[in-house]
Order: C-alpha cells, then structure tokens, then sequence
C-alpha cells in the first residue's frame, strides 16, 4: 500500500476531538476538517473559463440510474457527480469542502448548536439548476424529504430519519433539529445530493418522474443524452458556480468486456480509465505504454464472495464457513491478481483507523472444510452433491459479464467447491441487469461483488448491515444480503451516537469481529486499481473517500 497521505483514512486525535465542543465533534468524528470551494475566488478573478474539447471516459459497467436518491451502484455514481453538488463534499485529504453550502457548518460559524442537535446551514447564492431555475433552500427541504417519504424508493434514510423541524428561513437559508445527535451523518451529506424540487414535485410518482432519466442538476456538467448500451453525453455547464468545467464534452463510453477496455486505452481511444479500470495482468505492460500515465492507487472497496442469506443452503454457519476455508485467496491474488490486492479478513480498508488486525486469518484447507461439513450433518448423496434436511449444496454464481478476472476466480472456486461436495454453476449477467434489482433486491444465491462499504471515511455501515436496511424486506438502505443480527444493529447504534475515534472504535471493532464470526460475506481482499489515462490531462485526483474516481470531474482539463 502505498504511504502517500491522499491514500490514508485519517482521523482526528482525541486532543483535537476534545478541545472542542460536541457539535464540531459530530463534524469530525470522521475525520474531516472543513475548507471552501477550491478555486473559487480564482474562477470569479479570472472572469471566465476556458472550456475546450472532450474526454472519453470508459466504464465497463453501464450507469442506469440517474436519480441519486434511488438505489444504485458506484457507476451511477460516476453520472452524478458530473450532474449534481452536494451541500459539502469531502476531498482527498478527509477534509469536508464547501459546494451548495456557503460554507460548511461549524459550532464557531454558528452552523450547528454546542450538543449538535439544531443545524443553521447557509446556502450559496446565485446558483442556477441547469433549466435555469434558481437553487434555494427549498431544494434542499425538498430533497431530504424526499429520501425519508415511505412512496420513494429511497436508497439512504439513514441520518435523514432524525431530522425534525426542517424549516426554509429563507432561499438561502434552512435549518433543522436532529431527534439525537449522530456522528456520521456529516459524512452522509457530503454524499448527498441536492436535486431540483421543481422538477421533482412535478411527478406524482417520483419513482418513476421523468427527471429519473433526464436528470436536472447543478453540477459541472448537463445532460445531453443516453444511447443504452453504449454511451451517455454531458455537455459543460458554461454557468457553473465553482471552478470548472474545463471540457466541452464528456463522453462516458461504457465497454463490458475489460479486454476490450484495455485494447481501446491502449490505442488511444480513451482519454480516463474509469471503473473497472486495467486489470492486474496488464499492468507490467501497461505502465509502459508511450503517451499513457498508468498508476497503482489503494482504494477502498473489498472485494467478496456474498450470499444471499435467505436462501436455505446458506442459514448454516457451518456451510459460510466451510465454503470460505475451501477458497485459496493467495492462489488467486498472486495467480489472477498479480500480486496487488491486500488480502483482507474484513469490509474496513485497512488504511482506516477503525480497522480490526486481529480477526483470524482464512486459512486455504479443503479438509477442515469437509470436516465442518460431515459434523454438521451435509452429507454427499448419489450423485456426490451434499445434501441436509432435503437442500442440497447447489447454487449459482453471478457476478459482471465481461470481467475475465472475476470469470476466472469463479472457476477457480467452482472447482475447489466441487472437490468439497458443493455444485456452483456459474450464471453471469450483462452489468445493468446484474447490478440492478438482482442485486438489489436480492435475487441472486452468491455474487462476487466490489464494494466500498464506508461513506467518506466514516466508519458506520448502517447501510448495509441493519437488518432494517435490507431492500427486499422493504427496508432502505444496501443490506442485499438479507443480513440480521441484533447484537450488530446495537453496536451500530451505539457507534452512531458516540463522537470520540477512539471511543467509537471499540463498537466498530466488534461490529467487525461479529462479520468475520457471521460471514455473510466471504471477504477476499482490498483493491489495489490499476488506473490509466492520456497525458497532458489533468486534475485527475484519486480519492480513497469516494467511491468512484470522477468524483472531481468538473476540474479535468487538456493541458
């Protein structure tokens, strides 16, 4: 991993925690400090911006959701930050930055109150959504009551479900209480977008509003048009209130297989690598390719085997745990892999200061896996499949169409789960199907999936593993493992209403611990990503806090 500070989650110590009071806590509990739009005061000197050209982003898979409220995947992510701005965002370095917001509330501006219960957030003036209707504080009033209403298929009530009296002082202005104070949920705004009441209230479904696929934002960038299944076209927002954009044109290509990707990368077809970028056992060639900036960056996201845990085969402990001692994780990082990815036993990034080191350690042993097995009763039966109670240990396997890596691994699995007993067939599917309801809504029986489970650098994953947050049981959140454990919910609570690191990491630590004793997912490793780009363009700017590299993308620019 590398030691470069834009890679590392960082936290503040408990002197600087504190020394101040608890509504700055709740600001900084996640490690944050707070700055303004960067570039700002330089854009308005200047007068003007130099807007020239296009880039061609390539993402292998294909962005489908264009609501960011609705329940969606890091692709989509990619889309929204071109379209939308948040109140505040957070950068590189875990500092919280102004966008919609003025400036980013504190206990010494006045923006939140000494307990952190009541919030006064003071709004940018002179914004214009794309249509060119004025941004106000009704946008933002509309927006969290959007993600809280029980008709919207919201992909995040969490931390929005406590606000209370949420009143419009006036167009630039809008304040709350909080029911209770909760830690993480300045990093929840941070990924929230602010989108356009006007165009919103318009629609008396909103789930299925026009605006959900002719998105209105005030980002960077406006929405041209989307040919499904092979490109989406932004144009610059000339009117945009911060730096930027610096290009006339995006192009997000979307091109599912990842050798393909390459060999278009390679021949200067495309400008950025986006998500999935270059896959490890190009690397050696890639980082020397003439005319080609390619680079190794630590992010986030583990990659895992999940289940669904409502299927029968899966309720067994005995089964999760015997299917993880039957994978070899150091074969296929070292074989498939090239070495890159950190091995991990965990959902938390290992560069975070929640991370639990002393969970034990997978270790690859196909006979500990039979011997689980045989004492918990799954018996192989005539035709070698293990079978108990009448459920066999039969499933299928799905992950991105396209990804040869993954494809790879699954076979890799495949085989060693049948010298255990165990049948996998491999059912694979086109990116827009496989992430969408699938996934969401749990479809699937196992899936090998990426995924950053962190919010910024907040450690709460309420998201994904409050049993009240599973989609398919009519839940809000990402809990598509149908995961439920009352001892978690408590801890997360508890985490939630602490604001001190180190006190916090005690609840975490355990939430951790309790995961690798559950396994609703098998945790294989880290990402290490391979990205690439052209050079001469720049404020490409990787960010361990977010989930996908364009997070900044209004800054790109052609040398």
């Amino acid at each position: 991993m590398s030691d470069n500070k834009n890679d590392v989650l960082t936290h503040p110590t408990r002197r600087q925690v504190m020394g101040q009071t608890l509504g700055l806590m709740a600001l900084r509990a996640s490690g944050v400090v707070f700055s303004g739009v960067p570039g700002f005061s330089q854009a308005l000197a200047a007068g003007e911006k130099s807007i020239k050209g296009q880039l061609i982003i390539s993402f292998s898979q294909e962005p489908t959701v264009f609501n960011p409220h609705m329940p969606h995947i890091e692709v989509d992510d990619g889309i929204h930050f071109s379209l939308f701005d948040p109140l505040f965002y957070v950068d590189p370095e875990g500092k919280f930055v102004a966008a919609l917001a003025a400036e980013v509330p504190t206990v010494e501006n006045g923006g939140i109150s000494a307990d952190g219960l009541t919030w006064k957030v003071k709004l940018r003036e002179g914004v214009k959504w794309h249509d060119g209707a004025p941004f106000t504080a009704e946008d933002v009033k509309a927006t969290f009551e959007l993600l809280v209403n029980p008709d919207f298929r919201s992909w995040r009530k969490t931390g929005h479900d406590l606000i209370r009296d949420l009143k419009v002082v006036s167009p630039t202005e809008i304040t709350w209480r909080m029911e209770k104070a909760f830690a993480p949920y300045p990093s929840i705004l941070a990924s929230t977008f602010i989108t356009p009441k006007h165009l919103m209230s318009a629609s008396a479904d909103p789930n299925n509003a026009p605006f959900n696929n002719a998105p209105v934002g005030t980002g960077p960038f406006k929405w041209v048009e989307r040919v499904a299944g092979d490109h989406i076209t932004l144009e610059a927002n000339a009117d945009y209130f911060a730096e930027g954009p610096y290009v006339e044109r995006l192009i997000y290509k979307y091109i599912p297989d990842l050798n393909v990707m390459y060999t278009q990368f390679k021949a200067g077809d495309i400008d950025v690598l986006g998500l999935q970028w270059i896959t490890p056992d190009h690397y050696e060639e890639a980082k020397d390719l003439p005319g080609m900036t390619v680079s190794v960056v630590p992010a986030a996201t583990v990659e895992s085997f999940s289940f669904n845990m409502d299927r029968p085969q899966f309720k067994d402990p005995a089964v999760r745990e015997a299917l993880y001692a039957a994978i070899d994780k150091a074969a296929i990082i070292d074989a498939l892999y090239y070495g890159l990815p950190a091995p991990t036993e965990t959902y938390m990034p290992q560069q975070s200061f929640y991370y639990n080191p002393d969970l034990p350690k997978q270790a690859y042993d196909i006979d500990k896996a039979k011997e689980l097995l045989d004492t918990a009763g799954w018996a192989p039966g005539p035709d070698g499949i293990r079978a108990k109670d009448g459920v066999k240990l039969a499933f299928t396997c799905s992950t991105t169409a396209g990804n040869h890596i993954r494809e790879q691994v699954q076979q890799y699995i495949q085989q060693s789960f049948k010298d255990l007993g165990v049948e996998m067939s491999i059912s694979n599917l086109p990116p827009a199907v496989m992430w969408g309801e699938y996934w969401m809504m749990s479809k699937f029986d196992t899936v090998i999936v990426g995924l950053n489970f962190l919010t910024g650098s907040d450690p709460d994953t309420s998201d994904y593993f409050r049993s009240t947050s599973i989609p398919a049981k009519g839940g809000a959140g990402q809990n598509t493992w149908q995961y439920a454990n009352p001892e978690v919910d408590a801890l997360l609570a508890k985490g939630g209403e602490v604001f001190v690191p180190e006190e916090r990491k005690a609840a975490y630590a355990k939430v951790q611990e309790i995961m690798r004793k559950d396994l609703p997912f098998l945790p294989l490793f880290q990402y290490a990503t391979v990205q690439g780009n052209k050079q001469g363009i720049e404020g490409i700017n990787p960010n361990v806090n977010t989930r996908i590299n364009t997070w900044n993308v209004g800054m790109w620019r052609r040398a």
